[in-house]
């Protein structure tokens, strides 16, 4: 039996490329709902709440995946995005807004938001920051 070759043993220790963040351009609000369809209710309830939300207030930004999360895309750049609580096992959901959202202020701003449950009054302060990462 032949001895396999060097490049074949240098390429049977690689690891697996990462997949990459940009895994389906063809469809991202069919991917986006899909994935939200898989979540536990209580998550799904919250990103498609917030899927609405930002769907609402700024119609410019296009769903995507991302790493598996929900997320909305500028110019191919995220914006923001929905973390659930369940894939990372925490206690509670996340949107993030990442360094092309124009949010801003002074030299220190908050950057990620805890969802526990989206009442009138978070829904409005989602907006305004929504409103705000894309101005």
């Amino acid at each position: 039996m032949a001895e396999p070759s060097r490049n074949a043993k240098k390429s049977a220790k690689k690891p697996a490329a990462r997949p990459r963040p940009r895994a389906d351009k063809s469809d991202g609000e069919c991917t986006v709902l899909e994935a939200i369809a898989k979540m536990p209710d209580h998550d799904r309830a919250l990103a498609e709440r917030l899927h609405a939300i930002v769907k609402a207030t700024a119609s410019t930004l296009v769903p995507r995946l991302w790493y598996g999360m929900p997320a909305y895309s500028r110019d191919g750049k995220i914006i923001c995005f929905f973390q659930s609580a369940q894939k990372f096992k925490t206690r509670y959901a996340t949107l993030g807004f990442m360094h092309e959202a124009n949010l801003d202020e002074d030299f220190m701003w908050p950057t990620a938001f805890a969802l526990k449950e989206l009442t009138t009054k978070e829904e409005s302060r989602i907006a305004a920051l929504v409103t705000k990462a894309v101005s």
